[in-house]
């Protein structure tokens, strides 16, 4: 607030309210931890109703944005990385690098380090945040976007995804149009939500070919090389084996690679495989790998101006951005082998 005794008078006001200490107010606006979920969300709403305002919020923050991954691998994460150190560079920011927590949310003991350093922002690779991060994080004006490329996160949580029905229909589109009707599928893991949209895409793009699905031909992976070289092995084994396999990912699609080389089989002439991410490694491996483009880097941009915005003024609605994917044809396809 603007002046120091109208504060303290919604301060008072707001911890009479709320049947608390003022405190228990000063935790909740400095995001303590030893402060209960119900507790600070009552007194966030009555601060908010108040038109409360966290005096200099934005003047003593470290003129960083905090990016954080659960895992660092580096064929997938450089892409993000650089997106968000192109903007933080534009911005006269650097950039800290965080390693936490499961694909789903990071770790407990990340929210508090982060609280301590105080950034101009977040930017997670995750696919939610658990609802206390957003209140402590709130709590502290530290703005947050998720870059989503896997799950779906809750409505109140700012986040920049893709386009995962639709890459996997353009996919197996391809593959359809080059003659294939015997295609497998090997997507992510089955408790991550782009993992059932990239396969929805196939099964859209099946379906609509009057193509029949085999259930034992649609499965799912962990989205690195072993999940693609463990099931292509399987699919591949097999005298009925499939002509196409829609790998899911750039890593896994690599796997399947691995697997047809122990079996002898050569990309394209006996299958035909197409990944997704788009990943540098891509048009390296032989054959070059024909995959549907994510923009990881232009996700990691449009989440690192996003939070840039949203720490210099409040936004009038939580945006929700998804960027649309591409193909990208290279050698790794072609129409079925005849005879």
């Amino acid at each position: 607030m603007a002046h120091s005794d109208n504060a303290r008078a919604t301060l008072s006001g707001v911890a009479e309210e709320a049947g608390v200490s003022l405190s228990t107010i000063s935790k909740v606006l400095n995001g303590r931890s030893d402060v209960s979920s119900s507790t600070r969300a009552r007194v966030e709403a009555l601060l908010a109703e108040h038109g409360y305002l966290r005096r200099n919020a934005g003047q003593t923050r470290a003129r960083l944005i905090e990016l954080v991954f659960h895992e660092l691998e580096a064929a997938w994460s450089m892409e993000i990385i650089r997106g968000v150190e192109d903007v933080a560079s534009e911005h006269g920011m650097s950039v800290v690098l965080t390693q936490s927590g499961s694909r789903h949310a990071p770790g407990p003991e990340w929210i508090e380090s982060v609280m301590r350093r105080r950034p101009v922002g977040v930017v997670l690779v995750f696919s939610d945040l658990p609802p206390e991060y957003r209140e402590r994080l709130r709590a502290r004006a530290i703005p947050f976007v998720i870059i989503d490329p896997a799950g779906d996160p809750s409505p109140d949580v700012p986040s920049v995804g893709s386009a995962n029905w639709s890459g996997g229909l353009l996919a197996t589109r391809h593959l359809i149009e080059l003659g294939h009707t015997r295609i497998a599928a090997i997507s992510g893991p089955e408790d991550m939500m782009c993992s059932h949209a990239r396969l929805d895409g196939y099964r859209s793009a099946m379906t609509s070919a009057g193509l029949s699905i085999r259930p034992d031909w649609v499965r799912y992976g962990n989205f690195h090389i072993e999940g693609g070289s463990v099931n292509g092995r399987e699919l591949l084994a097999s005298a009925d084996r499939p002509t196409a396999i829609f790998a899911g990912s750039d890593l896994q699609a690599l796997g399947v690679l691995d697997a047809a080389r122990g079996l002898g089989l050569r990309v394209p002439d006996d299958f035909s495989v197409v990944g997704y991410d788009d990943i540098p490694l891509a048009k390296w491996v032989s054959p070059t790998l024909t995959t549907v483009h994510q923009p990881l880097k232009q996700m990691a941009e449009e989440a690192s101006r996003l939070v840039i915005r949203m720490s210099q003024a409040p936004l009038d609605s939580v945006p929700r951005m998804d960027l649309a994917t591409s193909l990208v044809v290279r050698e790794s396809t072609a129409p079925p082998p005849t005879g």
